[in-house]
């Protein structure tokens, strides 16, 4: 199939299949004689298998690990599992921080009611006053 066919099939454009490639997630298809790229059905799984994985907010190297132990199927998953906890820990510390975020947001957004003209707007002083506290 061709990259257009492959990016229909997957759900991306033909641009996020170029750079997956270039990244070496995604190995480089054949080419015809007339220099049109010719993929097979094991580079739509893997472009799927990357777009889980960037669902899952992995980045290119994780995925790029993750596709060295899936070259490698007879190897135990520990190292797996460490790499998506790690992860887990990353993700939790990016909840916490947004959850601090959250708190500045509503504090600041306390700050000003909603019957007071720009030049006494709470929220416009508390930006520019960095009243808020870094968390």
């Amino acid at each position: 199939m061709r990259i257009g066919q492959l990016a229909e099939l997957v759900g991306v454009d033909t641009q996020t299949i170029r750079f997956y490639e270039r990244q070496g997630l995604l190995p480089s298809p054949d080419r015809q004689e007339n220099g049109y790229r010719v993929y097979t059905e094991e580079h739509g799984e893997r472009l799927a298998f990357i777009c889980r994985c960037r669902i899952l907010d992995l980045s290119l190297a994780e995925i790029h690990e993750l596709q060295r132990y899936q070259d490698d199927p007879h190897q135990p998953c520990a190292a797996v599992n460490a790499l998506l906890d790690d992860h887990i820990s990353h993700v939790r510390s990016q909840i916490t921080a947004l959850q601090a975020l959250e708190k500045q947001l509503v504090s600041l957004r306390a700050s000003c009611n909603d019957g007071r003209e720009v030049e006494a707007c709470g929220v416009l002083a508390g930006i520019s006053e960095g009243s808020m506290h870094q968390q």
